[in-house]
């Protein structure tokens, strides 16, 4: 449902919200609790208590529930974001211990979007969340991906659905935020918000450039952008080698080598939450801008 940014109410506790739904025609009235504003009244605070309104109200789907995506939808659900879409295919390993929330002993084996939901719900048991078990293609993003998101957070670590899914907000104007890689680096400070076609030192976003010019015809407007919000870091990568030893180079000694959980680039909490963190906080300052612009 699209939620309509209400003007600010009275009271202490019981704030009004207008929903409208998909159809246009119905409406339902409803209220967050003193719960809620117990546990958000420190992002009001912070943010004011019109944007508490308008992240209570907020719908964000995060979409790859791992490094990054784990992170990004703990940080959603401790700003108080009234409804959240997972979506994912995967499910916890132990090999995720290093860099995912959601990487217990006990959650081993358990699908990621149903443990991530699980621990949303302890966070904020007024937040409604929904599970997609799938993976995004170019054919089922469409179904997938409701155009009435307050906002995408792309978490995903494979090029081609990167690639389908840009393409697909892009043309149908659905915020969304990019993240490239966030495997081989140790600083978080390096991390920053830039568009797409200006990341460096990122093989991830390199390739989704590629891939989204060749499949998806999406290219470099005047201004040398490409309209995609990308959270990326500028640190040189730290590689893994055959001897057990780490340098800022390939090894090339033994030919390409798969980049993959058991053999690919190491990585750490502290830059892959830092890559969500980042992706929220960008989020939140655009769908406050909007609510800004839409009240004048």
């Amino acid at each position: 449902m699209d939620a309509i940014f209400p003007r600010r109410p009275t009271g202490r506790f019981c704030i009004s919200i207008i929903f409208q739904s998909n159809e246009g025609n119905e409406f339902m009235s409803t209220a967050y609790s003193e719960a809620y504003q117990q546990r958000f009244g420190g992002i009001a605070r912070l943010y004011g208590q019109q944007a508490l309104m308008l992240f209570s109200q907020a719908h964000v789907c995060v979409i790859g529930i791992g490094g990054v995506g784990s992170w990004a939808a703990e940080a959603l659900a401790r700003t108080g974001i009234g409804a959240i879409t997972l979506i994912d295919m995967d499910d916890v390993c132990v090999t995720n211990t290093n860099r995912q929330i959601h990487a217990l002993r006990s959650n081993v084996g358990q699908a990621k979007t149903e443990v991530m939901a699980e621990r949303i719900r302890a966070i904020n048991p007024e937040c409604r969340v929904t599970c997609i078990d799938d993976f995004i293609t170019a054919d089922n993003v469409a179904e997938l991906l409701d155009n009435n998101f307050s906002y995408v957070i792309d978490a995903i670590d494979s090029v081609r659905p990167k690639a389908a899914l840009l393409s697909y907000c892009r043309r149908y104007k659905i915020p969304v935020v990019t993240t490239g890689g966030a495997g081989g680096q140790i600083d978080p400070t390096r991390i920053e918000v830039v568009d797409l076609a200006k990341t460096i030192q990122d093989p991830l976003a390199a390739k989704l450039r590629e891939r989204l010019k060749s499949d998806f015809n999406v290219v470099k407007n005047s201004k040398g952008k490409l309209g995609i919000d990308c959270v990326f870091s500028s640190e040189p990568l730290v590689y893994p080698q055959s001897d057990g030893s780490v340098c800022a180079s390939r090894s090339t000694a033994e030919g390409p080598k798969k980049m993959d959980c058991t053999s690919g680039f190491g990585s750490a909490t502290m830059v892959t939450a830092t890559f969500g963190f980042v992706a929220v906080s960008h989020a939140l300052k655009k769908m406050m801008a909007k609510a800004a612009r839409q009240a004048k």
